[in-house]
């Protein structure tokens, strides 16, 4: 709070508070990395893994740092199909980070919505809307991802519309609480007093304050979506074939790790369990620097 009122924005607080924790830095330098090289994937990736015309299948099941008949080596392996597990993790890379990343911001528009509707109605329209998110936040979000998905079928829409309906009531809900503790603070009673309408004293004025916790859920929940977007993948029902997510990589991997050859499904494995992690820890990082009383 101290820093804010010496005029120090948001990205700079965040920013300083991140280089403070050598771990939060060390894993937000992996974040970076990673999305970097999921943008970039076209361009690192030695092969195209899902272009039929690069794949040769005499190099089917290689292991690690094993040369193709085609003269590439294969640092990673090849897996059934004779794909580069390099590029093939690449690939799912850039897909498991779009959907989450995609999922993540529609649910935190959806939710602030309707938990600013909910703070700013109130009466029946606020206690519909918390009810509902009450009904939501009471089911696991893979049992609700699962039958969306099986109602409506495979494929990346479907896949970022189930993680959206599962994810919108955590913002909903504290957009709310926290647009309940703003209205009553003498900003919002000197704005109402001007007679600035209610709608615009939520949006412009309440709606900002609202930013430090929806970042810090926005995080959270970004990796709770790679996570369950990995997860219906590895059930197979969550993206098809033809789009492949570190989840779908581990699936078709684990079925022959017990024939030895793990490094289909070890590899893409622990690149999804360092991309969750590193998230995680700056979100958790976020938490404490935009909580003044956590910060203290």
């Amino acid at each position: 709070m101290t820093a804010l009122l010496k005029g120090e924005s948001m990205g700079a607080r965040i920013a300083r508070g991140l280089l403070a924790s050598p771990k939060a830095t060390l894993a937000a330098l992996v974040c970076l990395t990673l999305i970097l090289a999921a943008v970039l994937a076209p361009v690192i990736a030695p092969q195209n893994p899902y272009d039929l015309g690069e794949i040769d299948f005499f190099d089917a099941k290689l292991p690690p740092m094993s040369e193709g008949y085609t003269g590439l080596t294969y640092i990673l392996g090849t897996d059934g199909q004779g794909r580069d597990m390099f590029s093939a993790m690449l690939y799912g890379l850039r897909t498991s980070l779009a959907v989450g990343v995609i999922a993540g911001v529609l649910a935190m528009l959806v939710g602030t919505a309707l938990g600013l509707l909910a703070a700013y109605r109130g009466g029946l329209i606020d206690t519909l809307i918390m009810r509902f998110v009450d009904l939501m936040l009471g089911f696991p979000t893979i049992l609700v991802a699962l039958m969306i998905l099986v109602v409506f079928g495979q494929g990346v829409d479907k896949v970022i519309l189930a993680l959206v309906f599962v994810q919108w009531a955590y913002f909903a809900r504290a957009v709310r609480a926290t647009a309940l503790v703003e209205s009553g603070k003498e900003y919002a009673e000197a704005a109402r007093c001007l007679g600035i309408p209610a709608w615009r004293i939520m949006g412009g004025h309440i709606l900002p304050n609202c930013l430090p916790p929806l970042i810090v859920i926005a995080t959270i929940q970004v990796a709770s979506a790679i996570a369950a977007e990995a997860t219906l993948s590895f059930l197979g029902i969550g993206l098809p074939i033809t789009e492949p997510s570190l989840g779908l990589l581990i699936s078709n991997g684990y079925q022959v790790m017990l024939a030895g050859l793990y490094w289909m499904s070890v590899y893409p494995g622990l690149l999804l369990l360092v991309l969750v992690f590193s998230v995680n820890i700056v979100g958790d990082r976020l938490r404490v620097i935009l909580n003044p009383r956590l910060a203290q």
